[in-house]
C-alpha cells in the first residue's frame, strides 16, 4: 500500500469490487438477523442501535483493516472515535436509518465512504433489503448494481452507470427525510419551486439524486458526517454535488465529533446557482 496516498487503485475497477464485498457482506448479515426479535437500545442521543448495526459494523472494520491497514476509521457505532484523522480516512455507518429498520420498512443502508484531504473522494451505499448497491468514484462516474444476497459482487445481475438529471422545466422534486425532517428545511423548501416531495429513509435520498430521480436533499438540522459522506462522493461521481446552507464547500474531518451543521444536495449545478444567487439557501 502507497503510505502517501493509501487510496491509490481503490477508484479502478478491482478496488471498487474489494470495498463492495466489504459492504455486502455487512449487508447481508444484517438481513440474516430476524427484525421482530432483534435486540436494540437507544444511545445517549436517544438514538436506537441494534444488533445489526453492531453486527455490521464488527464485520465492515475487520475488512477494512485488512484492506487499508492503519487507515483511521470512523464509525458512527464505534465508542471511541480517533481523535485526529489525517490526510486519509474512512467513514462508515454500519445501519444508516436504524428507526426505519426496526419498523420494518425497507429504507436503509450501509454507508462508506473514503476521504482524501477533507473531501469525499470514495463512495458506497447498499441498500440490504433491496439487493442494490451505488457506488462512485469522483471523477470516474457512479453506478448501481443488483445483487442477491449472500453473493459476491461481481455476480451482480445488472450494473447500470447513473447520473444526475437537468432541472425540470416546471420545478424541482425534492427528497425529505421521512424521520429527521427539521423546520429549517421545510421553510427552506417552501420557498423554492417544488412540484413534489418524496420521503425516504436513511441515505437512499442521496442515491435518487444521483441516479436521475429528484433533484434535491434538503438537511438544515445538525447530522454527522457518516451519514452524508458516502452519498456526497456518489452523487459528486454522477454528476452533483453537496454545499453547506450558504453554498459554501462542505469538508470533512475538521469539526468536532464529526458533526455537520446542515447542508444541500444538488443534482443540476444550473438550478442550484440559480438558487443560490437569487439568496434563497440562507439558513431561516
Amino acid at each position: 500500500m502507497d503510505q502517501s496516498d493509501p487510496f491509490a487503485g481503490l477508484a479502478g475497477p478491482d478496488g471498487l469490487q474489494q470495498l463492495t464485498g466489504i459492504i455486502w457482506r455487512a449487508a447481508s448479515q444484517i438481513l440474516a438477523i430476524d427484525r421482530s426479535k432483534v435486540a436494540w437500545r437507544a444511545k445517549s442521543d436517544r438514538s436506537p442501535v441494534s444488533a445489526a448495526d453492531e453486527v455490521a459494523n464488527a464485520t465492515i472494520v475487520e475488512g477494512l483493516s485488512r484492506l487499508l491497514p492503519g487507515v483511521p476509521v470512523v464509525s458512527e457505532e464505534d465508542r471511541k472515535k480517533p481523535s485526529a484523522v489525517g490526510a486519509c480516512f474512512v467513514l462508515v455507518d454500519p445501519l444508516d436509518g436504524t428507526r426505519e429498520y426496526l419498523a420494518g420498512r425497507d429504507e436503509f443502508s450501509v454507508n462508506l465512504a473514503l476521504i482524501r484531504r477533507g473531501k469525499p473522494f470514495i463512495g458506497l451505499i447498499a441498500a440490504p433489503a433491496l439487493g442494490l448497491v451505488w457506488r462512485g468514484a469522483v471523477g470516474r462516474g457512479a453506478a448501481r448494481l443488483r445483487v442477491a444476497v449472500g453473493a459476491a459482487p461481481q455476480e451482480a445481475s445488472e450494473i447500470c452507470s447513473i447520473q444526475v438529471r437537468e432541472r425540470r422545466r416546471d420545478g424541482l422534486v425534492a427528497m425529505v427525510s421521512r424521520s429527521h425532517f427539521d423546520p429549517k428545511s421545510n421553510a427552506f423548501l417552501k420557498r423554492l419551486p417544488i412540484i413534489a416531495e418524496i420521503p425516504c429513509g436513511s441515505s437512499l435520498k442521496f442515491t435518487r439524486i444521483a441516479e436521475g430521480s429528484a433533484d434535491l436533499y434538503v438537511r438544515l438540522g445538525r447530522t454527522c458526517e457518516w451519514d452524508v459522506a458516502a452519498g456526497h462522493a456518489i452523487l459528486a461521481a454522477a454528476g452533483g454535488f453537496i454545499t453547506t446552507a450558504d453554498g459554501g464547500e462542505l469538508i470533512y474531518g475538521g469539526a468536532p465529533d464529526f458533526y455537520v451543521p446542515g447542508f444541500i444536495a444538488w443534482g443540476d449545478a444550473g438550478a442550484a446557482a440559480q438558487i443560490l444567487n437569487q439568496g434563497h439557501a440562507e439558513s431561516p
